[in-house]
């Protein structure tokens, strides 16, 4: 393992609270780990990281543009990220590129759970922003808050940079990730682990790739380690423990990798599945499934007990070229579903890579499947929302339609359906409903 040097903005000697000089480098564990509460969805793909809610919830079957909208409100700019639920608060990102993208504002939104009501809004960024992907946004990453801070990437003209928010909206610290430049604009949202907050900048080729990770508390560099990239990519980590230990996996580029998380030490690869990858992970017992890209499309069933270079011993199975580029797959039961961009949707055997049922939904997705109980609920870039059965039959139980598109994946916690749409927030859930959390 190689480190980088210190990046700019986290190298400068800092003070602790009486003053002394202290290093850069921090502990990976000197914080309670975070824990989510099974009624929350504090980061990407949920309290478990996998996109399946807390069962025993109901979430609605039916809604429309005024059927079961428990509330609905306006959020300034414009964003893809999805909500962060901790408590009794919802944290969303948003950017505004001031029209033309060369000056804007970065925020972080807080809504209260309940009610909808903006609590408060924090400038997190004013400045110079890059050009991005029409389908992009300035605010694509999903938040992680850890119950006492929220943590957002997001990207510069020149930079990725992380800010760090307490619960009431004040800025704990604000710190350069790393040296960043891309085509399409920054989509990573962050991972949790013991004390670090790790995220992925895989730029474009003339500026280096680096994983990550920060100390949650103070922002501090506890390791950061280059990727032998020259192609950016646009996905998000996951921490999950699998095949018996605790694994940092990420897509892209060119080949899905695992990390140690406690140290950033590669621990094995696995060629493919394309160039360009956006998608996270799905993962069981012992295996992963990645799924991407651009400009060839694949979905890989992965057996993760491996070391170094394991394409030729551990690659268990491949999908043909039908496989999706931007939503994530959803693992449950022994299956795994997946939706395409251009709106098939896959169920496939996890363990053979075998397509049991597909069917042709008829509109692109961006947003990825999520599971409460045995229904999958998934948005595509209409706004139309499906319910499907999960199963080894494909079954529609029903679709509704919203007046605007969907990018961002939907939270489903304490009975409730929030989205964000490209209009506004919504709070979906049976009229007269009260969270029974709160």
């Amino acid at each position: 393992m190689v480190l980088l040097p210190p990046v700019s903005g986290c190298q400068s000697e800092k003070t602790d609270e009486d003053g002394a000089g202290v290093t850069p480098r921090a502990k990976v564990d000197d914080l309670p780990p975070a824990i989510a509460a099974e009624d929350d969805w504090p980061w990407w793909r949920g309290p478990t990281v996998n996109n399946i809610a807390a069962a025993g919830q109901e979430p609605p079957l039916q809604w429309s543009e005024t059927q079961n909208v428990l509330w609905r409100t306006e959020v300034p700019g414009r964003g893809h990220g999805s909500p962060c639920v901790s408590g009794d608060r919802i944290f969303l990102p948003s950017g505004d590129p001031s029209g033309d993208e060369e000056q804007g504002t970065i925020w972080m939104l807080c809504f209260d759970r309940d009610s909808g009501d903006q609590l408060w809004r924090t400038e997190v960024w004013h400045g110079a922003l890059p050009k991005v992907h029409e389908n992009n946004s300035h605010a694509s990453a999903t938040p992680a808050c850890d119950a006492q801070r929220v943590y957002f990437p997001y990207q510069t003209d020149t930079e990725v940079r992380m800010a760090a928010l307490d619960l009431d909206g004040n800025i704990v610290w604000n710190e350069t990730v790393a040296s960043y430049t891309s085509v399409q604009g920054y989509s990573a949202s962050p991972a949790l682990f013991k004390s670090a907050v790790i995220v992925p900048t895989d730029s474009a080729a003339d500026t280096p790739h680096a994983l990550t990770a920060l100390h949650r508390k103070t922002g501090r560099v506890v390791w950061q380690v280059p990727r032998p990239d020259k192609r950016e990519s646009y996905a998000s980590p996951l921490v999950a423990h699998v095949a018996g230990r605790d694994q940092l996996f990420i897509v892209g580029p060119d080949m899905t990798r695992a990390y140690d998380p406690n140290n950033g030490e590669l621990l094995w690869e696995c060629d493919g599945p394309t160039e360009y990858n956006a998608a996270t992970v799905a993962f069981g017992n012992d295996m992963i499934y990645a799924t991407g890209g651009y400009p060839g499309k694949a979905l890989l069933g992965i057996r993760a007990d491996g070391s170094r270079d394991v394409t030729e011993t551990h690659l268990v199975w491949k999908s043909d070229r039908k496989a999706g580029y931007v939503p994530s797959p959803l693992l449950h039961d022994g299956l795994l579903y997946a939706v395409s961009d251009l709106g098939l949707m896959r169920c496939y055997d996890a363990a053979s890579g075998e397509v049991v049922w597909e069917q042709s939904l008829g509109a692109p997705f961006y947003s990825s499947p999520v599971l409460v109980g045995e229904r999958i609920y998934v948005f595509d870039r209409e706004g139309k929302g499906y319910i499907i059965k999960a199963g080894r039959r494909f079954e529609l139980l029903a679709e509704n339609p919203l007046p605007d598109g969907a990018f961002a994946t939907p939270v489903i916690c304490g009975g409730r359906i929030y989205l964000r749409t490209l209009g506004d927030f919504y709070c979906l859930g049976d009229e007269g409903q009260h969270d029974p959390v709160r």
